[in-house]
C-alpha cells in the first residue's frame, strides 16, 4: 500500500489507515472486492503539505475544496485550485504540494480493488490528464465527511462493507458533479436550467426547438453539447425523465394509465404504453403490479 504523507495533523485533521486484516477481508468479500478504501483523510489548510511517490501501489483520489497547490506526473504538471480532483491511478509516478501563500484543504482516499481502473476512467482519468473539475460542491464535501465516519466504528466489518459501497456511490456523485459543473462553465449553456425547463413542462410535448431556445443555441450545437455532457440526446433524456416520472406516479398513486399518460404529455395511452415498455422493459400495468407485491 502507498503510505500517506506524514504531514503534521492539526486538531481538525483526519488521517485513517484501514488495518491489514480488514483490507484482506475487503479484498475477498463479494460486496467489496471490486473497490474498497485502504486509507482516507482530511487536511484543512494544509500548510507545508507535500508528497512525492516514484512507486504508487494504490489508487488515490484527492479533492481540493479550497486553497491552491501544484501537481506533477510523468506527463502532466499544473496548478490545482478549489473544486479540482486529482486522479492518481496505481503505478503513476507523481508529486504534489500545497501553495505556500494559499494552502489547499484536501479530502483524500486511497483505494484498491479489481475494478479500480474502470472507476478511474469513469471519473475522467486519461493518460496525460489526471485532473478533473467538479467545482466546490457541498454535496461532495458531505459525502467525503460521511465516509470518514468509518474510523469511529471499532473496525466493524459491516461498517467497512458499507463504507466501500459508499465509496462507489461517491464516485458516481463525483461524475455527476463534474458533468453539472462543466455545463455551468460553458458560456451560454446552463444545463441545470434546461433540465429544470424539461421537468417544469413534463406534462406536455416539448420540442428540440424549445430546448435550444432555452439554451440560446442553435439546435445542432445544443444537441451536440447536451449529449457530450449527459450521454443522451436532449429528446431521449426528456423521454427518460417522463418515464421516470410515470414510474413514480405508478408507484405512489392510484391514477389510471390514461391519466398518467396525460401527466407526462401523451394523449394517446397506447403510444405512451409502447414508449414505457420500450424504456422500462415492462408495461405500465406490469410495472405497477410488480412494485405492489
Amino acid at each position: 500500500m502507498s503510505t500517506p504523507s506524514k504531514w503534521p495533523l492539526p486538531s481538525r485533521g483526519v488521517r485513517f489507515i484501514t488495518p491489514t486484516f480488514m483490507i484482506q477481508k475487503l479484498a475477498r468479500h463479494p460486496l467489496t472486492k471490486e473497490c474498497y478504501p485502504t486509507a482516507m483523510g482530511y487536511y484543512p489548510e494544509a500548510s507545508g503539505h507535500r508528497m512525492a511517490r516514484d512507486r504508487h501501489d494504490d489508487n488515490l483520489l484527492l479533492y481540493c475544496s479550497s486553497g491552491q497547490g501544484h501537481l506533477e506526473t510523468d506527463s502532466w504538471r499544473g496548478d490545482i485550485g478549489a473544486g479540482h480532483l486529482m486522479l492518481l491511478p496505481q503505478g503513476l509516478t507523481h508529486a504534489y504540494q500545497a501553495s505556500q501563500a494559499d494552502p489547499w484543504t484536501l479530502y483524500w482516499i486511497h483505494f484498491q480493488g479489481a475494478s479500480t481502473r474502470v472507476f478511474m476512467q469513469y471519473l475522467g482519468y486519461r493518460e496525460g490528464r489526471p485532473v478533473a473539475d467538479a467545482g466546490v460542491s457541498p454535496l461532495l464535501i458531505g459525502a467525503f465527511t460521511n465516509l470518514l465516519e468509518v474510523r469511529r466504528t471499532g473496525y466493524s466489518t459491516r461498517a467497512f462493507i458499507n463504507a466501500s459501497n459508499h465509496l462507489r456511490h461517491l464516485m458516481t456523485q463525483i461524475s455527476m458533479e463534474i458533468s453539472a459543473h462543466s455545463g455551468r462553465l460553458q458560456a451560454g449553456f446552463e444545463l441545470e436550467m434546461v433540465q429544470a425547463f424539461m421537468l417544469e413542462h413534463i406534462d406536455r410535448a416539448v420540442t428540440l426547438d424549445e430546448l435550444a431556445a432555452v439554451a440560446n443555441m442553435s439546435k445542432y450545437h445544443f444537441s451536440n453539447r447536451y449529449k457530450a455532457l449527459t450521454g443522451y440526446s436532449p429528446i431521449k433524456h426528456l423521454l427518460n425523465m417522463k418515464m421516470e416520472h410515470a414510474c413514480n406516479l405508478l408507484d405512489t398513486t392510484d391514477l389510471g394509465i390514461a391519466e398518467i399518460a396525460q401527466q407526462v404529455g401523451y394523449d394517446d395511452q397506447m403510444y405512451f404504453s409502447r414508449l414505457f415498455r420500450k424504456t422500462i422493459g415492462a408495461s405500465p400495468r406490469g410495472y405497477r403490479s410488480s412494485t405492489r407485491k
